[in-house]
């Protein structure tokens, strides 16, 4: 957890919050063809994996991910490398590519991070949506279901759900911009991917306050690699703000639980009471960056 997730948490109202957060009952998989321990070793796991693997499927004949998964891990904390501490429960990066596990920030961009960290409570603080790619690995179980023409994400976080067209459909004006941005999925054989453009650039990535601007373009890839595991991939790609494009990779577990039923967590947006205990500590909501700005600091940069 970032700073405004943590000691202030515990300090100022822990029980209020703790008390929106689901009980996730959930049984693990403890035989896997590809461990989840480490993202870096699941992912060369897994893409050999998936070659492998002839995936059930639905009556229309995709790869059938319909099912509540579990996604372990510490990527919404962190996507880098992070150590345990108070506030954190630590863990190793979810980057994949580039291969040393860093986020690709311009100077500039990450010296923008430090701050936000410290001067801004993150939207999720706020009960508002977290945008993409942040959506697919808060903690909490997500349903998935799956039409011919449609692929939906149920999230038990801030009442978070997409309902991906699998059908071509007209483009949406650059002038909307949406929390969770507009999405289209398409089947590359048996892998699902999604493409994401339209966000605003009011979320973060992770806790540690990293951004991006409205010109973001997020790709992501789900490939079961055996009937219980998804691969879960995500390229970020924003020129304004990183260097370069970078790749995320998780794995989801399917929730194997009988008679498991999703839970919504019981928060709204703009929860006066979290909201105002973060402004008390000094801390505010998170006013995003546009592409132009953020142009102009690459540029003083220079």
């Amino acid at each position: 957890m970032s700073r405004q997730f943590g000691p202030m948490m515990m300090s100022l109202g822990a029980a209020s919050v703790l008390a929106s957060t689901p009980v996730i009952a959930q049984e693990r998989i403890t035989e896997s063809v590809c461990p989840d321990n480490t993202p870096v070793v699941f992912h060369q796991c897994a893409l050999e994996a998936a070659q492998a693997f002839d995936p059930p499927r639905t009556p229309d004949g995709q790869p059938d991910m319909g099912g509540v998964w579990n996604l372990p891990g510490t990527a919404f904390e962190d996507i880098e490398e992070h150590p345990e501490a108070l506030d954190d429960g630590g863990g190793p990066t979810s980057i994949v590519d580039p291969s040393d596990g860093r986020v690709p920030m311009r100077a500039w961009s990450d010296s923008r991070r430090q701050e936000n960290n410290q001067a801004y409570m993150h939207p999720s603080a706020a009960c508002l949506l977290s945008g993409m790619p942040y959506t697919m690995y808060r903690p909490g179980p997500y349903q998935f279901l799956q039409t011919p023409e449609h692929f939906v994400v149920l999230a038990s976080r801030a009442h978070a759900y997409r309902a991906i067209p699998l059908e071509e459909t007209p483009p949406v004006g650059d002038s909307i911009q949406l929390w969770n941005g507009a999405s289209n999925g398409r089947w590359e054989g048996n892998t699902l991917i999604i493409e994401t453009a339209n966000l605003n650039a009011l979320p973060w990535i992770d806790q540690r306050g990293r951004f991006y601007t409205e010109e973001v373009r997020v790709v992501e890839r789900l490939t079961l690699i055996e009937t219980d595991t998804i691969h879960y991939q995500v390229t970020v790609e924003d020129p304004n703000v990183y260097t370069r494009p970078f790749t995320i990779a998780l794995a989801y577990r399917r929730n194997t639980v009988d008679g498991f039923e999703l839970i919504v967590e019981a928060c709204y947006e703009n929860n006066d009471t979290l909201v105002d205990i973060y402004r008390a500590a000094g801390f505010t909501l998170y006013p995003g960056i546009t592409a132009e700005e953020a142009r102009e600091a690459t540029e003083a940069d220079q």
